[in-house]
């Protein structure tokens, strides 16, 4: 099977329905911003990059339907708060837009630019890896989280491509179990090893010295290089600087975002409590329980061994090499 995880057809957004994997295939149509909302905000799709695409793309819908662009922009940015690509790319769509440019060619650069970004950000991880085999990842921030290859999976798409297996371990990632669901089902489709491991047994696999990296995706990264990434993140980060293993952040630079001094200033999203009391129907937590759930956590940047964006590997320290790779004074 090819993932496809979005395209555009007849002026409809056609978009894989995430919800229903590994058991069923099946795809949301939606023809009007509400549907690109609720596609984005229900998690329909989901994933940094990909929220971003279908949003260009949204935008594109909202406008052949005669909306007041500026509303479905600021409409659509409060889908989901924590991923920046969001706003990203609708303010690129706005660009467009104000400067009299055709608004499908934007949506489809922007859908492009991620095919192009992933595949150098895996040819990079490719390098930095360098022997090592055994990896970690957690939640998925694979095809499934954008539109081809993947930010921390694409190394093991490009590397099965140029003759190198990597063995991956796939964190089950609670409460919505992306890792079990959709890392293990994406990498199983194009026949790389995956083994998944439930979130609390990343600390005794690291013990035992099988697992070599750990390679995750974000939602954002401040301008000190913390991250914000899936609930959990934070927890395999200590583990894995506890063990010596290096803790790489594969990330385009589109989900870098300068405007924040740290991670303490990233909005979390909180989401429905039923993602924790109930999961395949049934109800695993007594009635009327409390709950939290926090959709994201903040990895400290002295817990990441480096950052990989496409346009290359950066290294602490952050704040100083991340000003220079946006050309921003540091006065």
């Amino acid at each position: 099977m090819d993932i496809i995880t979005i395209r555009l057809s007849d002026n409809k957004l056609i978009m894989l329905d995430q919800r229903k994997l590994p058991g069923e295939i099946s795809y949301y149509t939606a023809k009007t911003k509400e549907q690109v909302f609720y596609a984005i905000k229900e998690m329909v799709v989901r994933g940094a990059p990909l929220i971003g695409v279908t949003a260009a793309y949204g935008m594109y819908i909202s406008y052949l339907n005669g909306d007041k662009l500026q509303v479905t922009a600021d409409y659509l940015a409060k889908a989901r708060p924590t991923a920046v690509n969001l706003t990203w790319a609708i303010d690129k769509m706005m660009t467009a837009y104000y400067e009299e440019r055709d608004l499908l060619d934007q949506a489809k650069a922007i859908h492009q630019e991620d095919v192009d970004t992933n595949f150098a950000i895996g040819n990079y991880l490719i390098k930095l890896l360098g022997s090592k085999r055994n990896i970690l990842t957690h939640c998925n921030a694979g095809i499934l989280a954008t539109t081809k290859y993947g930010t921390a999976t694409s190394p093991f798409y490009i590397g099965k491509e140029m003759g190198i297996n990597y063995k991956v371990y796939a964190d089950e990632t609670r409460p919505r179990l992306q890792g079990a669901s959709l890392t293990a089902f994406e990498l199983m489709e194009y026949g790389i090893d995956v083994t998944v491991i439930t979130d609390n047994m990343a600390a005794h696999f690291m013990s035992k010295g099988l697992i070599e990296a750990v390679i995750t995706g974000c939602d954002r990264v401040a301008a000190n290089g913390d991250v914000a990434n899936k609930i959990g993140t934070l927890n395999v980060s200590i583990i894995a600087k506890y063990y010596n293993i290096p803790m790489y952040i594969a990330t385009p630079t589109s989900t870098i975002d300068m405007s924040l001094e740290s991670g303490k200033l990233i909005p979390i999203e909180e989401r429905e409590p039923w993602e924790v009391t109930s999961r395949f129907g049934k109800q695993t937590t007594p009635d009327g329980v409390k709950v939290l759930n926090p959709a994201f956590d903040i990895t400290p940047a002295n817990n990441i061994t480096a950052i990989v964006t496409e346009k290359g590997v950066i290294y602490p320290p952050f704040t100083k090499n991340l000003r220079e790779l946006f050309l921003i004074d540091s006065d």
